[in-house]
This record gives structure tokens, sequence and C-alpha cells, in this order.
């Protein structure tokens, strides 16, 4: 994989041609951007901007999304700046507009071909395939076991997905003694040829057990079997290291810039 022919497919595709992550949210390209809009529990955010979007139209552009998204009563709502996005100062200018800068990740790629299927798991564990609320109650207790934080929107989420385009979207869960240790997601956005790999956290009394490798090969399989050809993550620093050695390639890094309207 040539990774400057990648990034720009991956731009191309899934940023200045993303589709709508869910039923009851829209995407819409205005001026020189791309936005998701949904409701509060919805991801609502920009994806994209324009290559040659210069400073003076950038401060133009970030008011004017502050006006949208609070104007419809959204308590947040964020700004996806990938490191190749122009111009060079936009992460400044957000934060002079009152964005707060959160974690860089990595953004990894790899090729579906080139990516081992094997699911090899400790003893004692097995994956289970989320279909129903319950399965989704049991992947937010997993969350939050892994992360340490709130699941309410993830529910939401995947509920929504789940009842309005399951197949755009697979959760799966590991399971040790009838209890959740791990669970992980993939979004796949029929067209593309992409499918973004999502969640992945483990329960920190089962972390270094290969469970967060065997996650990322099962989902492998799915979407080779789907006819997807290239994987998308999103990494963390803890993460983003063994998805090198599985086979992923960095193409950029990503901030997540957030306004909020309340402390």
């Amino acid at each position: 994989m040539e990774p400057q022919s990648a990034l720009a497919l991956f731009d191309h595709e899934m940023r200045e041609h993303a589709r709508p992550d869910g039923p009851g949210v829209r995407v819409e390209r205005t001026g020189d951007l791309v936005r998701q809009t949904g409701g509060a529990d919805d991801w609502n955010g920009v994806v994209w901007t324009a290559p040659d979007l210069d400073p003076e139209q950038a401060d133009a552009a970030i008011a004017a999304q502050v006006e949208h998204y609070t104007s419809l009563g959204h308590d947040a709502f964020e700004w996806k700046l990938y490191a190749h996005d122009s111009p060079a100062d936009l992460g400044g200018r957000l934060a002079a507009a009152g964005f707060e800068a959160e974690p860089t990740e990595t953004l990894l790629v790899a090729e579906v071909a080139e990516l081992s299927t094997s699911v090899e798991l400790p003893a004692g564990v097995e994956l289970r395939t989320v279909t129903d609320a319950a399965g989704v109650e049991l992947m937010v207790r997993a969350h939050e076991l892994a992360f340490g934080t709130d699941g309410s929107r993830l529910r939401h989420q995947s509920l929504a997905r789940l009842s309005g385009a399951p197949d755009t979207f697979v959760a799966v869960l590991a399971v040790a003694g009838g209890e959740p240790v791990s669970s992980a997601r993939m979004e796949l956005y029929p067209g593309t040829g992409f499918a973004g790999l999502w969640g992945g956290g483990t329960a920190a009394p089962w972390r270094g057990r290969g469970i967060y490798r065997a996650l990322i090969a099962h989902r492998a399989r799915i979407a080779a079997e789907r006819g997807y050809r290239y994987l998308q993550v999103d990494a963390t620093d803890e993460s983003a290291p063994i998805l090198r050695r599985l086979g992923f390639t960095a193409l950029s890094t990503t901030t997540p810039y957030v306004y909020r309207t309340t402390p």
C-alpha cells in the first residue's frame, strides 16, 4: 500500500464524500467543509475541509459551524482535524474560537487481504456477536470497564444501527465466565471499500492476553467476507504499536477539537 495514495483515497471516500454514520443523521457539504448533524446523542461535527481553505475562510467557517450546532441546542460538537489539513494553523484558530483539543490519535489503514484472520483467544474466553438490546448492554458494560467512561451515547448509537442499518454495523464481545471483558465494533461504508474499526477496549485484568489482536482478526475476516478492501482505525498511543505490528500503516494523525456550550 502506497501511503500517499491511500491517504488521498481515504480523504476522498471517507471525508469529502462521507456517508451518515447511522439512521437519523445527515451529512451535508456547506461551503468549504463537510459536516454531520444528528440528535444530541449522535456524533455531530466537521469531517472534511477543502485543501485550499485559506485563513480568512477558515475563521468564517468556524464561526458558521458554532452558530449551526448551537442553534440546534447541542451542548457539544467536534471538528475532526487531520495533520495534513489546511490552513496549517487551523488547530490554533479552533482553539482561539473556544474549541478544546482532545488527545491526538493516529490514522492507520491496512489492506484486508494482508491481515491475519486467525482468531486466537486465551483459555476461557469466547466471542459473541451483538445482535439485540441485551447484547448492547453487555457491550456498554465492557466499554465502561475498559475505558472508565459513560456508555450512554454508545448505547444509543449501537441500538440505532442495529435497528436501522444492521448491514453496516458489526459489534462483538469477548466473554469470560459469562461476563464481558472486551468489546469492539466495525462500521461498514458501502461503496467506499473502507470499513472502520472502533472500540477494542479490554478490561484491565484481561489486557496483554491477545484479546485485542483476536478482535482485529475477527473483524478483518468479516470485512474480507463482505468484500471490503481496507480497514481504518483512529488509534490511541496504546493501540497504535499493536496495529503496526499487525500490518497497519500510519497515514496521518487526527485531533478532535470539541466545542462545548457548557463547562
